[in-house]
């Protein structure tokens, strides 16, 4: 009965991990003259300088 609760929660962990999201955002890319902008999670217009 043991092993097989053990198998049970190893072959449960992976699909359990990958349901949590993710503390990583993925790299985005942005249209030419725009930067990723953290506060509005979109791409804005790169301010002059």
């Amino acid at each position: 009965m043991k092993t097989k609760l053990a198998v049970l929660m190893l072959s449960l962990a992976p699909s359990l991990a990958m349901a949590c999201p993710a503390k990583e955002q993925q790299a985005m890319s942005c249209a030419e003259g725009t930067v990723y902008d953290d506060a509005t999670g979109s791409c804005v217009p790169q301010a002059s300088s």
